[in-house]
């Protein structure tokens, strides 16, 4: 069974380990955070997490992470590319907090199992399975927290580095086979859940990428807030993200343009072909009057039909 088709029907493993870990401890941590954070840090309690966007002034999405509260501790699992960068945007704002950050992305290494069966391989081998999102708890010298790459059913673990192969042959003796990145890219396009560097950029407003999961708006004053109220008050924003799909086996480049007759409605982020589906599906800004289910496209030149995400319509 390939990876792709196990993160689909069954259980499969990826190495996130690439991606960026960093601990934020101190007295302070939990209000810095708070205060930087598009989310309500100061509302976890430990066992519990959130996903949030790191904002400039002007309201822009300089990163996203996934945070978890610890019992004495924040750790924070950010993309690759945008670990140096939460690191420093982070340390410019502390001033006299009682706050230290570490960058734990060498020590603790970090081993996801998705797909319908991913429950059932953690406890085959005794893991807990946390319910809720973004839920975890400690296990054996790891962590494992209920987040998905795929939008499959997902958990995340975090490890010492030094027993990531001894995790992973336990997840293989469970029935998890190994998945590549590319497998985990088709499935995450098959959900529309987009990836920071692909398909948000540090250009990107909070309400362009519908992903408001990210954002509380009643948890008070942040760095950004005032441009997410001000677009809140207007009631929507000019563009938005959607979820096509693209007739053809041929993925489509960045930055393609999608098309209504000879009306230009935006263009494609990401793509890649869809075994699943017999064609390409893709993640695209397209106008705002563009943004609905089922809206028929082009992009290309090929038919494009908007379809919302979370879900595979055969």
């Amino acid at each position: 069974m390939t990876g792709y088709d196990a993160l689909r029907t069954t259980a499969a493993w990826l190495d996130l380990s690439a991606r960026g870990r960093i601990y934020a401890t101190g007295d302070d941590s939990a209000r810095l955070l708070h205060a930087m954070t598009t989310n309500h840090v100061q509302q976890l309690a430990p066992g519990t997490g959130c996903y949030a966007f790191f904002l400039n002034a002007q309201g822009h999405i300089q990163a996203d992470v996934n945070l978890l509260c610890l019992e004495d501790r924040f750790l924070l699992d950010t993309e690759p590319e945008t670990r140096e960068r939460v690191l420093r945007h982070l340390d410019k704002y502390i001033i006299a907090d009682d706050v230290a950050l570490e960058d734990a992305t060498a020590s603790l290494a970090c081993v996801a199992v998705e797909g319908p069966h991913a429950a059932a391989v953690l406890a085959a081998i005794g893991a807990p399975a946390p319910e809720a999102e973004y839920a975890h708890a400690p296990w054996d010298g790891a962590i494992v927290a209920h987040v998905s790459e795929t939008g499959e059913q997902g958990f995340r673990i975090f490890m010492p580095a030094e027993t990531k192969a001894d995790w992973i042959a336990r997840l293989e003796g469970a029935g998890a086979v190994p998945a590549m990145p590319d497998d985990a890219r088709t499935v995450r396009l098959e959900h529309g859940k987009p990836r920071y560097g692909e398909d948000v950029f540090d250009t990107t407003l909070p309400q362009e990428t519908r992903q408001m999961h990210a954002v509380h708006f009643a948890k008070g004053c942040y760095l950004g807030q005032e441009i997410v109220e001000r677009i809140r008050s207007r009631g929507r924003v000019n563009r938005s993200l959607v979820r096509l799909e693209v007739e053809g086996e041929t993925p489509l480049a960045s930055g393609t343009k999608v098309t209504d007759g000879a009306a230009d409605a935006g263009e494609i982020t990401s793509s890649a072909f869809s075994p699943a589906l017999g064609k390409v599906v893709a993640l695209a800004y397209v106008r705002a009057q563009y943004a609905t289910d089922a809206m028929v496209l082009r992009a290309g030149g090929r038919r494009a039909v908007a379809a919302s995400c979370g879900a595979i319509h055969q």
